[in-house]
């Protein structure tokens, strides 16, 4: 198995058994993680392998602020406690975290109907306001005036990277189907952003707690309710109602790189009631937004810059969504706020 964990010395710290099976969970993009089944029970294990998230304190007091929002009734998966009384484990290095595993799925806003989109809002809104209620004061909403963590992308920079981006394709031998689709949207991109640079968002917004990295995989449903909202790792102190609007996007995105409105709209209906969001946090949220996914081309640059294959299989919605949000800007933004 590659990039085996070292199973005999975790199960002995956590007094776990003896490993009878340990097979890759192969959905994680950063971290590395295990369907782990040994004598005393099933276990997810988390190699936190990403270097920007694997400090073993942080992850401790991520596990920490995970244990105070189970207590207040979001469902999230607890790390189990080793024999020193920590949560995470560090051999040979590496450090890993061991959870009870929960039978689940994962499902995609394909799957999802209008009320249980509404549904994944409102969880989404209760994880903003209940980690507002239990995470340090410095990190709770500042006002609207104050500092957006994130400078927007500057046009300037991001038509640079396309002309580095196209060098690349250019280069690369035997070209294939994705170098043709990649050449046509770096193309079709910088003429959009050409036409639109002078909208780019101005810095100020208001920000919080939030978890970070809310998408399809790190939500297991069981039946047809959330059971499990897992990987912590990004959580921290960001714009909300981005978060609100990068994960209806993910969720929502259909194969030929547009949006299902409809379930958009129930969603972030019941999102904007549990986490106490006004529209025009949502209408800024979604210009922001907009604007990243306009200047972003992480997938190429995973492709290109890396020969990281992984994420190729999302670029084709992911870089037809862009096109498609602009044309109809107007009637996302009402999606969001309406």
């Amino acid at each position: 198995m590659p990039h085996a964990p070292p199973l005999g010395a975790l199960l002995r710290l956590y007094a776990a058994g003896t490993a009878l099976t340990c097979e890759p969970v192969d959905q994680g993009l950063l971290n590395r993680g295990y369907r782990l089944c040994t004598t005393r029970g099933r276990y997810f294990l988390k190699h936190h392998f990403d270097p920007d998230t694997a400090d073993p304190a942080a992850i401790e007091r991520r596990h920490r602020a995970t244990q105070r929002l189970a207590d207040l009734g979001v469902p999230v998966p607890l790390p189990l406690a080793h024999r020193e009384g920590r949560t995470v484990a560090v051999v040979g290095g590496h450090a890993y975290a061991l959870h009870p595993w929960i039978d689940g799925r994962h499902r995609h806003g394909g799957q999802l109907t209008r009320g249980e989109s509404a549904r994944l809002g409102a969880l989404l809104g209760a994880v903003h306001a209940c980690l507002e209620r239990v995470m340090p004061p410095k990190g709770r909403t500042r006002p609207a005036t104050g500092p957006h963590p994130v400078e927007s992308a500057d046009p300037a920079d991001t038509f640079a990277l396309i002309d580095d981006l196209l060098a690349h394709v250019r280069r690369h031998r035997p070209a294939d189907a994705f170098d043709e689709l990649a050449r046509h949207r770096l193309l079709e991109r910088r003429a959009l952003l050409e036409q639109h640079a002078e909208r780019r968002p101005p810095r100020g917004g208001s920000v919080g707690w939030v978890h970070g990295d809310f998408h399809p995989f790190n939500l297991l449903y069981k039946d047809d309710a959330p059971a499990a909202i897992v990987d912590w790792d990004r959580l921290g102190v960001q714009p909300r109602a981005e978060e609100a609007v990068r994960a209806a996007v993910i969720f929502f995105v259909r194969p030929g790189g547009t949006l299902d409105l409809p379930k958009v709209r129930a969603y972030a209906r019941a999102y904007r009631r549990a986490a106490g969001a006004t529209p025009s946090e949502l209408a800024a949220a979604v210009h922001r937004v907009w604007w990243e996914r306009l200047n972003d081309f992480w997938m190429l640059r995973w492709h290109y810059e890396r020969g990281d294959t992984r994420a190729d299989c999302q670029f084709p919605a992911a870089s037809a969504l862009a096109v498609w949000w602009t044309r109809e800007y107007d009637a996302v933004c009402d999606a969001f706020v309406q």
